[in-house]
């Protein structure tokens, strides 16, 4: 089922499998949002939870004695999510754990994603709720993808990403998923302004765990067209693009990492990791603004 939402500047359509956006337009007909080729990458957008990355071996101990299995970016992905509200400008999905989730993720949870359209802005809002009897770590974090170039006779080298303070981003390496903290790269030495190349995503993201920013583009310089992301909410943020030359650029506010080169395998040992009470729940938001 997909999930179509609108303003008097843009629209949206959400797919209720994973609740992962399909598809971002302004009223031109312009197409924001990768729209997937499994010769590149055949997803778009999607949602992040309880981990984002991956795990050493897929494995780590958790809440003392037990143990999750998870593949890269955790479990709601592939879960079917049910529409719980819904108006011409903003839908919200939700999903609860399953006796097959607990299998690898070992709590009861429900996880709800709003998208909310105003003028140029999507609002996409994660809450998650604690269920069980035990505190519950997690993590959570997006994927949206975006067409760069966006229109017909650009070049992908004509974009940039620009964070809105300047920034010294030592970024360390992905390997096999993983992040190896002990070999960094200067992307930025008090700058605001990366120009994009494919050299740029040879070996896999640029990762920037030490931003002051909490805001950046993704855009043309000489048209100004293009997104801007604003992700006060999260602590990370990944830059992406296919190693073997897909036309996007996938924006990534994360809450955490994958595991890192310096950490063990316990879950709750992993940075930025969410704890959260039973009962309680927490709700991140970034906004993405077209330009």
């Amino acid at each position: 089922m997909n999930q179509r939402i609108k303003s008097d500047f843009a629209s949206a359509e959400i797919k209720s499998l994973g609740a992962e956006m399909t598809s971002l337009m302004d009223n031109e007909g312009t197409q924001y949002l990768w729209q997937g080729d499994p010769a590149y990458w055949a997803s778009q957008s999607p949602v992040l939870f309880p981990i984002v990355g991956s795990l050493r071996n897929n494995t780590a101990t958790i809440g003392g004695s037990k143990t999750c299995h998870m593949n890269r970016h955790g479990v709601v992905r592939h879960m079917e999510f049910t529409l719980i509200d819904s108006t011409e400008s903003s839908a919200t999905f939700s999903v609860c754990s399953t006796p097959e989730s607990k299998e690898k993720f070992p709590y009861d949870f429900e996880f709800q994603v709003k998208y909310s359209l105003n003028g140029k802005t999507l609002t996409t809002s994660y809450t998650v709720i604690n269920k069980d009897k035990e505190p519950m770590p997690y993590f959570v974090g997006a994927h949206p993808a975006f067409n760069c170039p966006l229109f017909s006779g650009e070049a992908f080298e004509d974009y940039v990403v620009e964070f809105d303070q300047k920034e010294y981003a030592c970024c360390p390496r992905m390997i096999n998923g993983l992040v190896d903290v002990e070999h960094r790269t200067v992307i930025l030495n008090n700058e605001k302004v990366f120009p994009l190349h494919r050299s740029w995503f040879s070996y896999d993201a640029q990762i920037f765990d030490q931003l002051k920013s909490r805001s950046v583009k993704l855009y043309n310089p000489k048209t100004g067209r293009g997104v801007k992301v604003d992700f006060a909410g999260f602590d990370y943020l990944v830059v992406w693009s296919s190693k073997n030359g897909g036309n996007f650029v996938a924006i990534e506010p994360w809450t955490g990492l994958s595991t890192c080169s310096d950490e063990d395998d316990v879950f709750e040992h992993k940075r930025g990791v969410k704890i959260l009470a039973p009962n309680a729940s927490a709700t991140h938001s970034f906004d993405i603004t077209l330009l």
